[in-house]
């Protein structure tokens, strides 16, 4: 193996450069002399250390790092002065456990004697036993607006998401366009007239190929909605310029008549990629909507509803033992408007959700009641769709600039405009596009 082949001279660390950056303790040195404190209790040089010796010189180290004094440390303790969240999270990180506060507590030598973590941790709960529960509600109330303030723009994400796919024509059309392809391959055959399909299909269209191999029924597809949407372009100018003209007699309208064929369905492609290009840009909620961890997102409230009941449990304690301060005084009006937020976010979750759900019954009937179905899928396969259709876009203005580079280096001979190919595809699979979201009124159909 590779380590077979270290040597161990080949390459060595500065030991005590290690040991002061990160509190490394080499094993084949002997222990410092503080440690030695149980064996020779009455050297006056010997330090207490309670803690674990790697974690005590460790927790030494990050109290350095804060220049922070006791006095500062414990005015945020009972007075709820601020603390900026790097130095919260920090303290938190250092704090000792349940047993470890017990045994130093118990301490009833000379406090002078404490090793750095040891002294710091002693005074500090001498001062105020409950300091480390009172550390985590400070580091909760400071990170609460930056946790709420992503809750908020989720739901957001997740409501406008839903308003895009419900208000957007091009992507229905595309999607009308793929299930005509798919009635039209399977005509003839009892899958031949479905009136929906599984959205899950979309992701396999470029599967399919044409039985000459040249395009995919994704290219196919996407080419005829871009064609569609050129006509459609030149149509609305056609009938532009004719008002326009029926207001000056002198205008003309062109005809036509009076181009070819080729150089129509080349106007076509041209004023169609615009509109079809870049359709994932009008759904730019819905490829956010795609990367929310859910369950994250679900599990939030409840997340911080269970803090902040943590916290209304150590301000009952304060106030029963008859303490607390500027810190009871200030937890408690943090925890009111706390919890009333909450509460109100709880309910905005559920009528989100609910929206998500009815989205996606808009586009697959039954999907939500599926089993383990990911509750955000329809965002996630319509992201993936919507990439590709920009992809065979870009796919489409470069190889129609490569044919204008053709014919622009055969010469100054204008050379017949190619007809329109004629693309045949086979049969589709049968279950590639399995219709399983048609409503009730057309579940007796055809699958596609």
């Amino acid at each position: 193996m590779v380590w077979d082949k270290i040597d161990g001279g080949s390459f060595r660390f500065d030991g005590d450069l290690m040991e002061a950056l990160f509190g490394y303790v080499a094993t084949n040195r002997k222990s410092p002399t503080r440690n030695n404190n149980s064996s020779n209790p009455t050297s006056p040089n010997s330090q207490v250390v309670i803690l674990d010796a790697r974690k005590s010189q460790n927790t030494a180290i990050v109290l350095k790092s804060l220049a922070l004094s006791r006095k500062e440390l414990l005015d945020a303790l009972l007075e709820s002065k601020e603390l900026n969240a790097d130095t919260l999270e920090k303290l938190t990180r250092i704090a000792p456990t349940v047993e470890e506060q017990s045994k130093i507590l118990d301490f009833d030598g000379d406090p002078t004697r404490l090793a750095d973590a040891e002294s710091f941790h002693y005074h500090i709960l001498k001062a105020v036993p409950s300091a480390y529960t009172r550390l985590n509600a400070l580091l909760f109330r400071s990170n609460y607006d930056s946790d709420i303030l992503h809750l908020k723009e989720t739901l957001r994400t997740l409501e406008l998401g839903s308003k895009e796919l419900r208000n957007r024509g091009l992507l229905l059309k595309l999607l009308e366009a793929i299930l005509k392809a798919g009635n039209r391959m399977n005509a003839g055959t009892a899958r031949g007239n479905a009136q929906a399909f599984n959205l899950t299909a979309l992701r396999k269209l470029s599967d399919v190929k044409s039985v000459d191999g040249k395009t995919t029924l994704l290219h196919f597809v996407v080419e005829e909605v871009v064609r569609s949407e050129g006509k459609r372009c030149v149509i609305n100018r056609n009938h532009s310029l004719s008002r326009s003209s029926s207001r000056n007699s002198n205008g003309s309208i062109p005809s036509e008549n009076s181009t070819s064929k080729g150089e129509r369905e080349k106007e076509y492609m041209m004023l169609g990629l615009p509109v079809v290009g870049g359709i994932s840009a009008e759904f730019s909620n819905v490829k956010k909507a795609a990367t929310i961890d859910y369950d994250a997102f679900a599990g939030t409230c409840s997340a911080l509803s269970a803090r902040a009941a943590e916290i209304r449990e150590l301000v009952s304690q304060c106030a029963a033992d008859g303490g607390g301060g500027g810190f009871l005084k200030e937890m408690k009006g943090f925890l009111e408007a706390a919890e009333e937020e909450l509460k109100a976010l709880r309910q905005e979750q559920i009528k989100v959700m609910e929206l998500v759900k009815k989205t996606t019954e808009y586009y697959q009937a039954g999907a939500a009641k599926q089993q383990r179905a990911h509750p955000l899928q329809l965002f996630v396969i319509i992201k993936d769709f919507l990439g590709m259709v920009d992809q065979v876009c870009v796919e489409i203005a470069r190889n129609m600039q490569r044919r204008r580079t053709s014919i622009s280096g055969i010469g100054s001979s204008s050379p017949k405009s190619p007809a329109v190919r004629a693309v045949r595809f086979p049969n589709l699979p049968e279950h590639f596009l399995t219709d399983k979201s048609r409503s009730t009124s057309s579940e007796s159909d055809s699958d596609s």
